[in-house]
């Protein structure tokens, strides 16, 4: 039987990153704090209040993978001071970045951050490769990751509630391959803890079969030259990116992807400028 690993917060580099390049994917105990559990679900809870059941959305492919029980949030750094500071800047997340992104870019964004509380009865969501959102010819062209990403347990993550299904080492797979039932594992988790896996990892949501919501946060980062999922510049008001600190602003796009030095160019420019310092400068 397949299993998947579980380390504390306070592991060491080596260990997460021998154990993403081993089997793709991990769980971090204690990701959050239960302080930042808190407030993070107390600034969240009155958006999510908002926000019906099943919200309609362009694409119906889109609409039918996320499912009819399903309550959506996207924008989240519009609404969470601390999102921002306990998730998007989480010392993990660079930590990985910083080993697996670099390398195919300059720098390294967000690429999608969203809440989703699916509801009961929803079902089981197909088992999907996170950067197939991508052409998979570049994908597979550029012979290094593009991405990675995390579910974050905001609430009880059991398995009868639908905790996301993983297949441990399928980002070494050959692309049409299938897994079999006794490959995939079920990552149960603590509220606060986070499933941590590669963009080529094969991964879904479960079904929820009790009559509770399990809520949870995917938070995923890319190359900072690719087109994200999330347009961040239109979810999230100027004057909050304007308090937020520089490497905030950078890993939400405001920064801009300098290849220059390796021969390549100049992307995000406003003005010729960067748009975290037009920002600071009060020309934004």
């Amino acid at each position: 039987m397949t299993t998947l690993k579980h380390f504390p917060v306070t592991a060491s580099a080596a260990d997460i990153l021998n154990e993403l390049d081993l089997n793709g994917a991990l769980v971090i105990e204690g990701f959050l704090t239960s302080e930042e559990l808190d407030r993070l679900n107390a600034e969240i809870n009155p958006a999510l209040e908002k926000k019906p059941v099943n919200h309609a959305h362009p694409n119906a492919a889109v609409e039918f993978f996320h499912g009819p029980h399903t309550k959506h949030l996207t924008g989240v750094a519009n609404v969470s001071d601390t999102f921002v500071n306990a998730v998007l800047l989480h010392p993990i997340f660079k930590l990985v970045g910083d080993q697996i992104l670099l390398p195919n870019c300059s720098d390294y964004i967000l690429n999608l951050a969203h809440v989703l509380d699916r509801g009961p009865g929803s079902g089981d969501q197909l088992i999907h490769r996170d950067q197939d959102v991508w052409p998979r010819e570049l994908t597979s062209a550029i012979g290094g990751h593009v991405q990675f990403a995390s579910l974050i347990a905001l609430s009880e993550y059991t398995a009868d509630m639908g905790a996301t299904r993983v297949v441990p080492g399928s980002h070494r797979w050959p692309h049409d391959r299938v897994p079999k039932p006794e490959e995939i594992v079920i990552a149960e988790m603590s509220p606060g803890s986070a499933v941590i896996y590669l963009g080529s990892t094969l991964h879904g949501a479960g079904s929820n079969r009790t009559d509770a919501v399990r809520r949870g946060m995917h938070t995923s980062f890319c190359l900072g030259w690719l087109r994200t999922e999330e347009n961040s510049y239109l979810s999230i008001s100027r004057e909050r990116v304007r308090k937020m600190s520089r490497r905030a602003q950078e890993l939400l796009g405001f920064g801009v992807h300098d290849g220059i030095a390796k021969g390549e160019g100049f992307l995000g420019a406003v003005d010729n400028g960067i748009p975290a310092d037009m920002l600071a400068a009060g020309r934004l």
